[in-house]
């Protein structure tokens, strides 16, 4: 049992749909199509909207690559052991990113084939367990990513990080477990 559960369907109303405008469209901003990790954030609509928005930048604006943000929101996934995320952006590493079964495994691992996903991965785990990165793993990353990318990836890690302890803690079921 969920120590929060999503928001019943009775409940929804005008602020809920604002909480969620900046992420999905009007037609999945339902508890039938919103998923149980979105029908439980809106139990505080407000919390949920302003964290939304800074969602949206890490998923959508980002100057990370999407073949980078998803082996980094993958690694986070891995090391916060959190199944809901973990899931989730499988799927989308397949979807939008490109990312094979084995690649993704290996991530999952803390691996790559590529050397640079290699250190990205160390990186993650670096930030992870110091909450910093040391003055030569910045460098390393910025051997191909610029300041902006790398401030983005210090805010991938850490906003995965607090949605993976959101997520476990609340106890976040699958969709197919409702």
């Amino acid at each position: 049992m969920p120590l929060v559960p999503p928001l019943p369907a009775d409940q929804w109303d005008e602020r809920v749909d604002s909480a969620l405008k900046g992420l999905m469209p009007r037609h999945m901003r339902n508890p039938e199509q919103a998923g149980t990790a979105m029908s439980t954030l809106v139990r505080h609509p407000d919390l949920t909207k302003a964290f939304l928005g800074f969602s949206v930048h890490l998923l959508f604006r980002s100057t990370l690559p999407a073949r980078l943000r998803e082996l980094t929101i993958l690694r986070v996934a891995e090391l916060h052991d959190c199944d809901y995320e973990r899931s989730h952006h499988i799927q989308m590493a397949e979807d939008e990113a490109g990312l094979s079964r084995p690649e993704i495994e290996a991530a999952l691992a803390g691996t790559a084939v590529d050397e640079f996903e290699n250190r990205l991965l160390a990186a993650v785990a670096e930030l992870v367990e110091n909450s910093a990165l040391s003055e030569q793993t910045w460098n390393t990353l910025g051997e191909q990513l610029s300041e902006q990318q790398r401030m983005d990836f210090i805010f991938t890690v850490g906003g995965y990080g607090l949605l993976a302890m959101a997520y476990n803690t609340f106890g976040i079921e699958f969709e197919s477990e409702r």
